[in-house]
């Protein structure tokens, strides 16, 4: 379940809607902001089967006028570590002129008979800020088949900080409609702030 909106009340609010562990996760997105006025947020709860046991997994975004908020809480079972069951949260801050990417991929049904404002059946929301890069590598090679030189690597990095995926199906399109409004809100938070050379 997915809400954005503008005050902390909202979000509050849908923390709450969200039904998971909303005490902890309120107070710990709260102690981030601070003070500062929300200009959007959004808060995500998924579920994930993981051999007998389900796990859920909450994402809170919060754009304020200056930064960029990631909160994250999730549930573990009992283990060698806690003989009861606990969770984990943990928020990250990022100034806006850290950001330097906001990707927005849309799955259409149907493409050839699209309509503009059609939902899309899902999207993905990837935001990178340089905290998590993923690089791929492969060995570079020549046109000569018979060529045994050695040509190095060749390879591509990718910003992979956030990415999150809502679909109507199994988060309905009120949930889709919610990160397609705060894609939009940051990806125009971060064009108007100027890029200070991280």
């Amino acid at each position: 379940m997915a809400k954005t909106g503008t005050t902390t009340q909202g979000l509050r609010a849908a923390i709450e809607r969200s039904g998971y562990y909303p005490a902890l996760v309120a107070e710990a997105v709260e102690a981030a902001v601070g003070g500062e006025p929300i200009v959007s947020y959004l808060v995500h709860q998924e579920t994930t089967f993981d051999a007998n046991e389900v796990r859920r997994h909450v994402t809170v975004l919060v754009l304020t006028d200056n930064r960029f908020i990631v909160s994250h809480t999730d549930e573990q079972a009992a283990d060698g570590t806690s003989p009861s069951p606990y969770a984990t949260t943990s928020t990250e801050s990022v100034k806006l002129q850290r950001i330097s990417s906001v990707v927005l991929s849309r799955v259409v049904a149907n493409p050839e008979s699209y309509t503009p404002g059609t939902l899309p059946r899902e999207v993905v929301l990837t935001i990178g800020w340089g905290a998590v890069s993923r690089l791929d590598l492969e060995p570079a090679a020549c046109g000569d088949p018979n060529c045994e030189a050695d040509h190095g690597y060749t390879g591509s990095s990718t910003a992979d900080d956030l990415s999150l995926r809502v679909s109507e199906a199994g988060d309905g399109p009120d949930t889709v409609r919610q990160t397609l409004a705060f894609a939009q809100a940051l990806s125009e938070a971060t064009a108007a702030t100027p890029d200070t050379g991280r």
